[in-house]
């Protein structure tokens, strides 16, 4: 058995969960050909999949009150040679990975998690914070006509701060001890992708037009990532909110009437097109 491991990392609501539920029934349904077979649940409640599992399948977005915790899952899949791989997934919430930034701090059961030797980023693609600069919202609130007092000092939290500057940061602690174990591979999923493929831009292209400092710092390979970009729409557009009384997705009863679920799955990069969530997860294992 090859013993492999891979931890999914993001900022909140960056599609990590949907990304599970959408894997979970992508292995059980085996109703398309993927890269990697289920081979059997290692670690983790069979429950718990099921029903994160269930409200993708029923287009309806994901109850963080439902799944909040620290969930490690293991999952062993089967290569075209019937080898085994262990995936172990920590459906870790993202408020864990933005309390690294913010705080400086970290579970010791999340420290342990994050030593894997491949790591899936997940980037929403449509609610990257950009940098923004003082003159130029000084001159849009003028023009606004708003109220710009003189010598004011604005309150400054860590949250504010620009996605890529979070994502460098998060990256570079885990070349550092005690997370550090030498040089990894890295694969960027930037979700929400049918939000984003309307640009015209490949993910690479995204990647360096949307987050340039996070493209540079990869590139450069000062920390010794090997890396791929994706483009991934786990759910293939809008699903109905959490709440009752919010008024339905005009999508989801589309997508509810594919005849495959499975069918949802986009999924871009340096390969063609594809429904197969398993492909970043064979290249992160070889």
């Amino acid at each position: 058995m090859a013993d492999q491991s891979v931890v999914i990392i993001g900022l909140p609501s960056s599609g990590k969960t949907t990304f599970l539920a959408a894997l979970w029934h992508l292995v059980t349904a085996r109703d398309i050909p993927t890269a990697l077979r289920f081979g059997g649940l290692g670690v983790g409640e069979a429950s718990h999949l099921n029903a994160i599992a269930r409200r993708w399948r029923d287009a309806k977005v994901q109850d963080r009150t439902a799944v909040a915790g620290n969930r490690l899952v293991s999952i062993n899949l089967l290569d075209q040679t019937d080898n085994v791989v262990r995936a172990t997934f920590p459906d870790v919430p993202g408020e864990a990975y933005r309390r690294m930034w913010e705080d400086r701090d970290c579970d010791p059961e999340i420290a342990e998690i994050l030593q894997a030797g491949g790591v899936l980023l997940f980037i929403h693609s449509d609610t990257i914070r950009a940098p923004k600069w003082v003159v130029d919202e000084v001159e849009l609130s003028k023009e606004l006509g708003l109220d710009v007092p003189d010598n004011d000092n604005a309150p400054w939290h860590p949250r504010l701060a620009p996605t890529q500057v979070q994502l460098i940061d998060l990256l570079q602690m885990l070349r550092m001890p005690p997370l550090d174990t030498g040089p990894r591979r890295l694969a960027i999923l930037l979700s929400a992708w049918d939000k984003a493929r309307g640009e015209g831009l490949t993910p690479e292209m995204y990647l360096k037009s949307k987050l340039p400092m996070l493209s540079q710092y990869l590139e450069r390979g000062a920390d010794g990532w090997i890396f791929q970009t994706y483009g991934l729409s786990a759910q293939g557009g809008d699903y109905d909110p959490v709440e009752v009384s919010a008024r339905p997705a005009a999508q989801a009863e589309e997508l509810r009437a594919l005849d495959s679920a499975s069918m949802r799955i986009q999924l871009v990069g340096p390969i063609p097109e594809t429904h197969d969530l398993t492909e970043p997860l064979r290249w992160l294992m070889e």
